[in-house]
């Protein structure tokens, strides 16, 4: 019997991301991706001086460091790139699905971030970092339509790359469908929302709750909009009461922190 086209097509993405790589870039990302056991290293590309800096990290890795010229760094990176003379290609990093992650056991009820077509590597690593800060289980983006994992990522997120699970879903309404039926709160971020989002969670901190934000300007779709539980606001002192998304995404995860 002959596989159905979806069947082949979802096996064939899987191989195509299998061989995809990535050059992650900067001492700190480089060295907590080698000092990452989870991680797949395929080569590092370094200046003397950013070896010495990096320490013994490279021979705990078991990888050989590849010395390159400062001047005609050898690693394919952007030009603008802030490298300070380390690079290092990995394989993106396999974390396992949302289910294990979102029902796993855990000291505080669960926290998770989803991001509706939030693009930008930069607000995506600032994210991970604040997801890692206040304890959040994962962060969760779409396949399309969302940052991937990259070299700028991994810098802004300073480290929180190879800690902090980072999910890409083909849906991001049926995912957000999917945990409500594992008990969580889907809560939409929206400045025009009625009430706050210490208001939603008035009686109600000891729940499961995952945040919903959108993309700064168009914000949420709707269909997001209308598959969340309820859509909330973070409480501003003025009337200019606009943050960046992951500014929002830091004061939202500790807004509604568990008990």
């Amino acid at each position: 019997m002959k596989k159905p086209k979806w069947v082949i097509a979802k096996e064939q993405a899987k191989r195509v991301a299998a061989q995809e790589t990535v050059w992650l870039f900067g001492l700190h990302a480089v060295r907590d991706a080698l000092e990452n056991p989870a991680r797949e290293k395929l080569r590092l590309v370094v200046t003397r001086n950013a070896l010495d800096r990096l320490g013994d990290a490279a021979d705990k890795a078991g990888i050989a460091p590849e010395i390159s010229d400062p001047r005609k760094f050898a690693a394919p990176l952007d030009p603008q790139s802030v490298h300070q003379g380390a690079a290092l290609e990995v394989r993106p990093l396999n974390w396992g699905s949302v289910e294990d992650i979102a029902t796993g056991a855990g000291v505080m009820p669960p926290r998770l971030v989803l991001l509706d077509r939030v693009t930008d590597p930069h607000n995506v690593g600032a994210i991970l970092r604040s997801a890692e800060v206040f304890g959040a289980r994962a962060v969760i983006a779409m396949q399309r339509q969302a940052a991937p994992e990259t070299g700028a990522l991994a810098k802004t997120a300073s480290g929180a790359l190879e800690r902090q699970p980072y999910l890409r879903v083909r849906n991001l309404a049926d995912t957000m469908i999917a945990l409500k039926g594992m008990g969580y709160l889907v809560l939409g971020l929206d400045g025009e929302a009625e009430q706050t989002i210490e208001q939603s969670l008035d009686g109600k901190r000891d729940r499961a709750v995952a945040l919903v934000m959108g993309a700064e300007g168009p914000g949420l779709r709707e269909k997001t909009r209308a598959t969340c539980d309820a859509l909330v606001r973070i409480d501003a002192a003025g009337g200019f009461g606009s943050l960046n998304v992951s500014n929002a995404a830091a004061v939202a995860l500790y807004a509604a922190k568990g008990t």
